[in-house]
């Protein structure tokens, strides 16, 4: 059964009608033959012979439920085996930049802001169906995490594993990432191109807004940008290497971190990308996707190959049209038999014949 696969499953409750349908049929069949034989002659019911007209209507039934039952298979697009197929790919190329800084570990954002910021992209990359995506992970430095695929599962298991440990440098360059996340790209086209960042908007070194609005202006790729953490307190930001309950200091201080909603909006705005300020709270990423990132048009990527199960209802439509036209014929020719037998004129001829053959 695992190399067998339903395109239509819901029709199988169609099969469970038919053949019910076929059980109360037969019920019905012989409680009228049970009732038929209480007028019996005993010498109708010693010749143990079915009529005409029964066998007539035992075949009719056997070949309309057979009929009706191979048309409900038919109909749940049954497949079995396997072939090459070349399949067209179309979608927009997206790069997500996550902020790996250890800013990003403070716990204002549940469980941390980081964590909070890989549940994001995972839920919008469920929203996605023949996108591309890609990662740069970046704080002091940038890094491709994952070049650009189609493979969802192995870009969701990268993203599990980046975080601090996984750039060089400590920092928030934010500028560096957006220029390694358009060096990505694949396709020739800009306009089916995206960047979705997710930070807390910290940036220390580099020119993030400059970079963005020189690549729009030159490129026309629009960046979507995602913010994260309290804008107003703020949140201390945890020591990984001191253990539970340890701070980063600095000058004898505890470091808190606040998220700069006011560079992530005119990042947004200088590239027709739009703002998300998701702070502390749960952003329904499913929304976000559809009424920004999927707005960006489609472009045609390169065919990909895939194994598809191959379409077998034609072995059961055929048949079941075939016995549908046999009943058909079938009740047709008994139906032209039995006027001619049963024509007045025709009686008349046969007895008038009978007579002068007599006389």
């Amino acid at each position: 059964m695992n190399d067998l696969q339903f395109g239509n499953p819901t029709s199988i409750y169609l099969l469970a009608v038919v053949v019910l349908g076929i059980g109360i049929t037969a019920w019905a069949a012989i409680s009228r033959r049970r009732a038929a034989s209480q007028f019996m002659t005993d010498r109708q019911r010693s010749s143990g012979r079915p009529s005409k007209m029964s066998v007539k209507h035992w075949t009719s039934a056997i070949l309309v439920c057979s009929s009706l039952a191979l048309f409900a298979i038919a109909l749940t697009d049954i497949r079995w085996g396997k072939e090459e197929r070349e399949v067209p790919q179309k979608g927009i190329e997206v790069m997500f930049v996550l902020d790996v800084s250890r800013s990003m570990l403070a716990e204002d954002a549940s469980p941390n802001r980081l964590d909070r910021a890989k549940t994001q992209i995972k839920d919008m990359v469920d929203e996605m169906a023949g996108d591309r995506v890609g990662l740069v992970s970046f704080a002091g430095d940038a890094r491709q995490s994952v070049p650009l695929t189609s493979h969802y599962e192995d870009f969701k298991q990268t993203l599990d594993s980046v975080g601090p440990h996984t750039v060089r440098s400590g920092g928030s360059r934010l500028g560096d990432a957006i220029t390694a996340a358009a060096n990505g790209f694949l396709s020739k086209t800009n306009e089916h191109k995206a960047i979705v960042i997710f930070t807390d908007g910290e940036d220390q070194e580099s020119d993030p807004v400059g970079v963005a609005k020189k690549l729009y202006a030159d490129q026309g790729i629009r960046l979507f940008t995602v913010g994260l953490g309290d804008t107003d307190q703020g949140a201390r930001v945890p020591e990984p290497e001191g253990g539970q309950g340890s701070y980063v200091q600095y000058n004898g201080q505890q470091v808190w971190s606040k998220m700069n909603g006011a560079i992530l909006q005119q990042i947004a705005e200088e590239t027709d990308g739009a703002y998300i300020p998701a702070g502390t709270q749960r952003v329904n990423m499913a929304d976000v996707y559809h009424s920004y990132v999927a707005n960006v048009p489609q472009g045609e990527f390169e065919s990909a190959t895939i194994n598809a199960y191959i379409p077998r209802f034609q072995w059961f439509a055929v048949p079941a049209l075939a016995l549908l036209l046999l009943e058909v014929f079938i009740a047709t020719a008994a139906n032209r038999n039995q006027m001619t037998t049963k024509h007045p004129v025709a009686e008349v001829t046969k007895k008038m014949e009978s007579i002068r053959n007599a006389a």
